[in-house]
């Protein structure tokens, strides 16, 4: 009687203990995964995913193509001048599928600009990729679409629009590209809205160039990307 009353007692010390661990282990285990959901990123609601692609203080994320200048300077502004002949390009050092590009330029000067998509180079030339044309001169199709593949221009702004860009001002320029259809609004005015038959390379680098000749002279900045690939 005596024996089982101290193996009863025991065993019920015992088991009181492993209960105590298992709690223990079972609300460390609870913790745990709730620390790991706490710290698990929430994806952000459309309109709050924009990131900012220059970050106003340096090159970070963008390589340069070339021999041309690019500077930042006050205020947050980006300055590419050209000092060659040849072509330069700022490229970005990610690639961008599908996309919004949300950016403010200013032609200082004479010479033409664009921002490239889904491009790679051979030396400062382009091998593949398109481009949204900025340059201040009428008629020069600012807001349109070149294609570096042969086909050249593939969209135009419509003739009234021509005017829209302003030339010594900051303009407000709204670029996207989904799949093969590429529009632009330029100073709040819908500039192109083209389905592209013959699209070229899927994905690839973004760029801001100066064209060759040496007289390009652009300032950009307040450079925001909607990332919408889905890789």
């Amino acid at each position: 009687m005596g024996l089982a009353f101290a193996f009863r007692s025991s065993f019920g010390r015992t088991a009181v203990r492993i209960a105590g661990v298992a709690a223990l282990l079972l609300s460390t285990g609870v913790t745990a995964t709730t620390q790991m959901q706490t710290a698990a990123p929430k994806p952000k609601t459309p309109g709050n995913d924009w990131i900012q692609l220059f970050n106003e203080k340096d090159l970070t994320g963008w390589t340069p193509i070339g021999a041309e200048s690019w500077t930042v300077e006050g205020d947050g502004i980006l300055h590419g001048k050209g000092l060659t002949k040849a072509y330069g390009y700022l490229e970005t050092d990610k690639d961008y599928k599908d996309f919004q590009l949300s950016l403010r330029f200013k032609c200082v000067g004479d010479g033409n600009s664009g921002v490239f998509f889904h491009t790679s180079f051979d030396g400062v030339d382009a091998k593949t990729g398109m481009q949204f044309e900025i340059d201040c001169t009428m008629m020069h199709h600012t807001a349109g679409v070149y294609a570096e593949d042969g086909r050249g221009w593939v969209v135009w702004p419509s003739p009234e629009n021509e005017g829209v860009v302003r030339k010594g001002e900051w303009n407000d320029y709204l670029v996207e590209v989904v799949g093969n259809r590429y529009r632009s609004r330029l100073n709040g005015v819908p500039m192109v809205d083209f389905t592209d038959p013959k699209p070229g390379a899927p994905d690839g680098k973004l760029a801001l160039q100066l064209h060759a000749g040496g007289a390009g002279n652009m300032q950009f900045k307040d450079i925001w990307i909607r990332d919408l690939s889905k890789r």
